[in-house]
């Protein structure tokens, strides 16, 4: 949900002068509030990233759980005032660590992981589907609690494309991970 407007635009810039308590994503210049997740969104959340961190242990890339100001298309040499997009996804997988600073990452992240909740199911679906694709995040996983399900799009391209949709039985494959698998009946064990 869009956040009053002080102003026409907001950058990083601003987010940088915001309590650090507040979870507000800034996306072309307009700022939305998060809602702070439920017990189920955490424990999913939670076990998925156990998992690739498990995994990625001892390796080059680094999981990174919410919050995590991701500053998706700021390039070398932008100023917090340059850039206007910076969202906070539920799980990032970065393997380039010089995109890695003290406020998150800049740049796209290899692998990205949304947890659908009732207030950000349109906007992870359409939203965040186009601003990753935009940005070349290799690897996007929509997670659906309700269904107890996970849509895996990887670049084709500059497209985001279905390649996989698993069940909660099903033993799920990280695409930009050689050798990584995640085992759904984990994250959804009821």
């Amino acid at each position: 949900m869009p956040i009053p407007a002080r102003h026409e635009r907001y950058t990083f810039a601003d987010v940088l002068t915001w309590d650090e308590g507040e979870h507000i994503e800034i996306i072309n210049g307009e700022a939305f509030m998060m809602a702070t997740p439920s017990s189920r969104h955490q424990e999913i959340s939670m076990e998925l990233a156990r998992q690739l961190a498990n995994f990625l242990e001892g390796k080059q890339c680094r999981v990174y759980p919410a919050p995590f100001g991701v500053r998706l298309f700021e390039r070398e040499g932008d100023r917090p005032e340059d850039v206007n997009t910076m969202v906070e996804p539920d799980i990032s997988v970065v393997c380039d660590r010089s995109k890695i600073d003290k406020h998150g990452c800049k740049g796209a992240p290899d692998m990205i992981i949304e947890i659908l909740s009732p207030s950000t199911r349109r906007h992870d679906r359409l939203v965040k589907l186009n601003l990753y694709q935009q940005a070349g995040v290799r690897e996007y996983w929509i997670v659906d609690p309700d269904n107890q399900s996970v849509l895996v799009f990887t670049l084709g391209g500059h497209v985001l494309e279905i390649r996989e949709d698993y069940g909660r039985e099903d033993v799920a494959k990280v695409n930009v991970l050689e050798g990584c698998f995640i085992e759904l009946s984990k994250v959804f064990p009821e």
